[in-house]
């Protein structure tokens, strides 16, 4: 673990494409138990900030550190402990809503995966569609199912990126709930979310990427 118990350290990171600065000497700690989240405008650069917590961009300077270690998208540790949903989620053309988070859930070594798909899929609305193909589900489902794809699945960190798209009234109730449970189990959760109500609900911090420029 990290000192001070931070699940996610960032310090002095600096991203920018071209002559574009994205953010800059931008420091932030996320603690367990913890849901950051950054808000702004689009095109402020919290995407950009989310894609390389998970390893899948990286910063043009300063660090990011996840338990302690850097952010290596190669580790199986850190692999293992960060579950995100940033951008559509794929899935296999071919399987079934369930058979997709059986096949998360596996690849993640939980022990029992079918179960597991099951309780997963009652908690996001979704065991009616079980035996779908996710290419016949609605927006809003596919973006339950991408949730799901994180919840199946061990997890230290919780990475989301405006997780309230395409989801109605309901939906956005469900996952209020949903991630002050995920905060109740001692995930750390860092979100990108333009839901004024939603980040009200359950951010412990709040930064505003709009001003990172």
């Amino acid at each position: 673990m990290s000192s001070h118990n931070h699940v996610v350290s960032v310090r002095d990171a600096e991203r920018h494409f071209g002559g574009l600065r994205v953010f800059t000497e931008l420091s932030l700690d996320v603690a367990a138990g913890q849901c950051c989240a950054i808000v702004g405008a689009n095109g402020a650069g919290k995407s950009t900030l989310l894609r390389c917590v998970i390893g899948a961009e990286r910063l043009d300077h300063g660090s990011i550190t996840v338990d302690g270690d850097p952010v290596d998208e190669s580790s199986p540790g850190f692999r293992a402990a960060v579950a995100a949903v940033v951008g559509d989620v794929e899935v296999f053309a071919h399987l079934t809503t369930h058979e997709h988070l059986q096949l998360v859930a596996t690849a993640h070594g939980v022990p029992d995966p079918y179960g597991q798909a099951s309780r997963v899929l009652e908690d996001v609305g979704l065991l009616d569609a079980a035996d779908q193909l996710p290419v016949t589900m609605s927006s809003g489902q596919r973006r339950r199912l991408g949730l799901a794809s994180a919840f199946v699945r061990p997890r230290r960190l919780l990475v989301l990126d405006e997780p309230e798209q395409h989801l109605d009234v309901g939906g956005r109730t469900w996952l209020a709930d949903a991630i002050r449970d995920e905060k109740r189990a001692g995930t750390t959760v860092l979100l990108a979310s333009h839901d004024a109500a939603l980040v009200d609900c359950v951010a412990d911090l709040t930064v505003d990427a709009d001003s990172w420029r």
